[in-house]
């Protein structure tokens, strides 16, 4: 997901870029401004209680413009982000906007800045009140919106500095110019988002196998739990003799060992271009558990994706596998149908969860590799595009 503030003084082009900016990354667009004066026009409650505030060119309520803020949030499932103009005007809506976007497990990306001189500014909001009859573009309160902007929301430039995500945009010269200097940033912006994908599927579904492939096909890093855990078995540690119980029962090792294990992977690659997670999360605990250790990182999950096989299949696979060299601790069969049960009873939640944040995808895992591989790659490449 791409989340764009476009900041700036009244009539530094915001509007005109923003429009240009939600076309070419397909995004919603949110104008706390717009919003507002639809909502004054409609006569709705919000509208009343907000158009003497906007008359006289003051900041209508924090309580007002996040209600507006999170209904449009809510009701925009279908793009790749949103773009918000007009917010956050101050450092309590900035720290507002983070709460809201960590509530839908995203964050902001960058904060444009339009950068205009004042007396630029005068004459196109004047020209503007000419030529659009607005009531809040007087000369009375002009002066009183561009006051408030330096005293009020200047500043939060400066939060958005501490988090190195804020970035001054020449805001003079042709439209296509200025919209040129804002994708140059935006682009570079979304080089630099990991793709963090999620295997998800029944045992012998093939997520090893297509994990790897995968993870070498977009240059990501392959973290697979029952792998680490399997090599802290073989070494013998304390981690490894505590899950080693767990695994040769077919159970969920205790999600602190877990933590641990991938806190670790992440860590030896602080390059990364991103993760594939296997083996976790296998239950909606985990599940919550990865939204926190990516949110530490400041990232977040791109998208999971199941592979998709009957029962009956998975029992197949596992059992072939038994005879092989590749055979597990837990390929005995009474064991593979407790994972099997367990996997039903406990990872049923974790594609819900997922889903409701259009990070779900199905994918049919019966077929070769290389036709489920086709498959997969396929999807993750549509993944790319939604966020890049």
């Amino acid at each position: 997901m791409l989340n764009i503030a476009l900041f700036g003084p009244p009539g530094a082009g915001k509007g005109t870029q923003s429009k240009m900016l939600v076309e070419k990354y397909n995004l919603a667009y949110i104008s706390t401004g717009d919003i507002l004066r639809s909502e004054i026009a409609e006569g709705t409650e919000l509208g009343l209680q907000a158009t003497d505030i906007i008359k006289r060119g003051g900041l209508v309520p924090d309580e007002i413009i996040v209600q507006i803020i999170e209904e449009r949030i809510l009701t925009n499932t279908d793009v790749n982000g949103f773009l918000f103009d007009g917010f956050p005007r101050t450092i309590v809506q900035a720290y507002i906007l983070e709460g809201l976007l960590l509530k839908m497990n995203t964050k902001l990306d960058c904060m444009l800045s339009l950068q205009v001189p004042s007396d630029q500014l005068r004459s196109r909001l004047l020209d503007r009140a000419k030529k659009e009859d607005r009531e809040d573009d007087t000369e009375e309160v002009i002066s009183v919106r561009l006051k408030e902007y330096d005293t009020k929301t200047a500043p939060v430039a400066n939060f958005y500095k501490e988090k190195e995500i804020y970035h001054g945009i020449e805001g003079m010269g042709g439209i296509d110019q200025i919209f040129e200097r804002l994708t140059a940033i935006v682009d570079q912006t979304l080089q630099k988002s990991w793709i963090n994908l999620v295997l998800l599927g029944p045992p012998g579904s093939g997520k090893g196998t297509q994990g790897r492939k995968l993870a070498e096909q977009f240059n990501l890093v392959y973290i697979s739990t029952g792998h680490l855990m399997r090599q802290e078995i073989k070494k013998d540690t304390e981690m490894g003799q505590s899950a080693k119980t767990y695994i040769e029962k077919g159970d969920i090792v205790p999600d602190e060992i877990a933590i641990r294990l991938i806190e670790r992977q992440i860590r030896k690659h602080p390059d990364a271009n991103g993760f594939i997670f296997k083996g976790f999360p296998r239950t909606i605990v985990q599940a919550y558990i990865l939204d926190g250790l990516l949110r530490k990182l400041d990232s977040t999950v791109t998208t999971s994706i199941n592979l998709n096989v009957s029962t009956l299949e998975s029992i197949k696979r596992l059992t072939s596998r038994r005879k092989t060299i590749g055979k597990r601790l837990y390929d005995d069969t009474d064991i593979i149908i407790h994972r099997l049960e367990q996997f039903e009873k406990r990872s049923i939640k974790v594609s819900p969860y997922y889903s409701k944040q259009n990070k779900f995808e199905m994918v049919d895992g019966i077929g070769t590799e290389d036709e489920v591989f086709k498959r997969l790659t396929d999807v993750v490449n549509n993944s790319f595009k939604k966020i890049r």
